[in-house]
């Protein structure tokens, strides 16, 4: 079986008819969270309108309040919210309660010891996306969690236990997805800066590669 694809921090209509055009299974828009590639929820709304079933929606977000998930469930209503911050198991449990929807969480991956912590949120989550951390700039803040271009050490993954359902994330390219399906097996592949001429716009060649090379790999 193949494994799919999430093409992440969408957010012109051209880089979603590509996704859709060249086969990626999820398209993941960033809502209202510190990013180059952040949209509103009205704008993620109309956005993911084209997947029409066609590809999953998914609103990636970074420690969302109340209010947030609840303008996202009511007006983008996507097939799952993505939380990407720093959310107790507790708060990702009440997300999906207060959302209806099911949850992707993102999880930040250096050591192995990162991977057990990470088992804390699979009673809880749809699937988990192991992603590589963020850096922090020279004054000690964190940069904008994901869409980095990082990856961490796959070889981790080898030595861990993973549910049936994960995603792999973490600079990822056409140039390098095979391999990262060779060494890891991953069910789905999280791409975002990978396939962009610029943050936040999207190449349709590298879109296309990229699935091709995922597709070679069946």
């Amino acid at each position: 079986m193949h494994s799919k694809v999430k093409i992440c921090g969408l957010k012109r209509p051209e880089d979603v008819e590509a996704a859709i055009l060249y086969g990626a299974s999820y398209l993941g828009f960033i809502v209202e969270a510190k990013s180059s590639r952040r949209v509103s929820v009205a704008d993620a709304a109309v956005l993911s309108r084209p997947a029409n079933g066609s590809a999953k929606t998914v609103a990636v977000t970074v420690n969302p309040d109340d209010a947030l998930i609840m303008a996202i469930a009511a007006h983008m209503q996507p097939d799952y919210i993505q939380l990407h911050g720093d959310e107790s198991v507790d708060r990702v449990a009440e997300i999906a309660r207060l959302s209806k929807t099911r949850i992707i969480k993102a999880v930040a991956i250096a050591t192995a010891e990162d991977m057990k912590q990470a088992e804390h949120y699979a009673g809880v989550a749809d699937f988990l996306l192991y992603d590589a951390k963020p850096p922090t700039r020279p004054d000690g803040v964190e940069t904008a969690r994901g869409g980095h271009g990082l990856s961490f050490d796959w070889n981790i993954l080898a030595a861990a236990p993973l549910p049936k359902i994960w995603a792999l994330a973490g600079g990822l390219t056409p140039d390098n997805a095979a391999e990262a399906l060779q060494r890891t097996n991953a069910p789905i592949l999280d791409v975002s800066s990978g396939l962009e001429a610029s943050a936040g716009v999207k190449d349709a060649a590298k879109i296309q590669a990229f699935m091709k090379a995922v597709h070679d790999q069946g």
